[in-house]
């Protein structure tokens, strides 16, 4: 083979993985019309927070605004998000859970009823390793806020990850682990008064 040739044909080899490494990146939109169709999912979860330490547990989502972190011992804490406010139970507390605006809140920019990624000022940063997608999306009238980094795997799209920097800079990185979408969850499950009710408060 001459070194034309053999130039030639390398240089369509690296035309094709470059291209196929390429369509692995998500556009926004399709970020953007994949948490719109995700209804309801749940799984596990693996949480590394800002100390390095880790916790585990299990998670549901039903959108639009509401979440829920249940965590295994020895931690068995609680988050709850319904109702516009995010909620955070502390077992070893006897007071009534902290609430916060959900909206003020990273969480709040995946869990509203219309997530559009293409707003502008959103989305600060896009990048993609041809396997994965990583954007880091903030409100764009209050990205005092804080924001959260989300990565998304293609064929199909899946969220296998985020990590949330809130107002304070500290940052918690959460896990999917098995995330199933699609079936029914108990609207009972978010409701942050029910669980005040029944923890005695």
């Amino acid at each position: 083979m001459s070194k034309r040739i053999l130039y030639l044909a390398m240089s369509l080899m690296l035309a094709f993985y470059a291209g196929a490494a390429s369509a692995q990146q998500l556009s926004l939109a399709q970020i953007s019309q994949y948490l719109n169709g995700l209804q309801t999912a749940q799984g596990g979860f693996t949480q590394i927070n800002q100390d390095g330490t880790l916790s585990t547990g299990q998670i549901f989502i039903k959108r639009p605004g509401r979440i829920r972190f249940e965590y295994n011992p020895p931690n068995e804490a609680l988050v709850l998000a319904s109702g516009g406010q995010l909620a955070v139970f502390d077992p070893r507390s006897n007071v009534p859970p902290d609430r916060f605006p959900l909206n003020q809140t990273p969480l709040g920019i995946i869990l509203q009823d219309n997530v559009n990624l293409g707003r502008e000022r959103m989305v600060t940063n896009q990048t993609s390793d041809g396997t994965t997608t990583t954007i880091t999306a903030q409100d764009p009238d209050n990205p005092q806020y804080g924001n959260i980094q989300l990565v998304f795997t293609a064929n199909p799209i899946e969220l296998r990850q985020w990590i949330v920097t809130d107002e304070f800079g500290t940052q918690t990185t959460v896990i999917m682990n098995d995330l199933v979408t699609g079936g029914s969850i108990r609207d009972q499950r978010f409701n942050i008064i029910s669980e005040m009710r029944d923890r005695g408060f």
